[in-house]
């Protein structure tokens, strides 16, 4: 499972502007409703109920909202940089400034946790992450994101 197979340079958003958690996933699932076709509402609402299980705050200002939609028929990624971090109740009780969003099928099963792991494995890179705080365009996160696939292809 590499990025690029979840997400299009349209699924990233390089300044997104949002004054707390519920904003933000509010925003996102927007985002999410016109890539995916599911309605918004729904989105947010599988959202929220993960959070409300345990936060999805990992860390580091990264947070990795997840969950599953009954009417998807593939998975998804959408990526978001937060103009200004803010408050998400992480592990480290820092504030987030790095979003990754992963919406699977009902019936992803493993594949969703591969998923998972492949976005936290590319999140936890220190390295990445500097690179994706010091980047303004939707594009140049994209090939950030994917870029470590396109060089173990060549």
């Amino acid at each position: 499972m590499e990025i690029s197979d979840l997400m299009t340079v349209e699924a990233v958003e390089a300044n997104l502007r949002v004054s707390g958690k519920k904003q933000a996933l509010q925003e996102l699932s927007k985002r999410a409703a016109v890539i995916t076709g599911e309605h918004e509402r729904v989105i947010f609402d599988v959202l929220m109920e993960r959070e409300r299980l345990g936060t999805t705050g990992v860390g580091n200002g990264i947070a990795i909202p997840h969950g599953k939609l009954s009417s998807a028929d593939r998975m998804y990624g959408l990526f978001a940089r937060l103009e200004t971090p803010i408050d998400f109740q992480a592990i480290d009780d820092q504030p987030v400034d790095l979003l990754f969003i992963l919406l699977a099928p009902e019936t992803a099963g493993a594949d969703h946790l591969k998923a998972l792991a492949r976005v936290s494995r590319l999140l936890r890179n220190t390295s990445t992450c500097e690179k994706l705080r010091g980047t303004d365009s939707n594009e140049a996160l994209y090939l950030l994101l994917t870029e470590q696939e396109t060089s173990k292809a060549a």
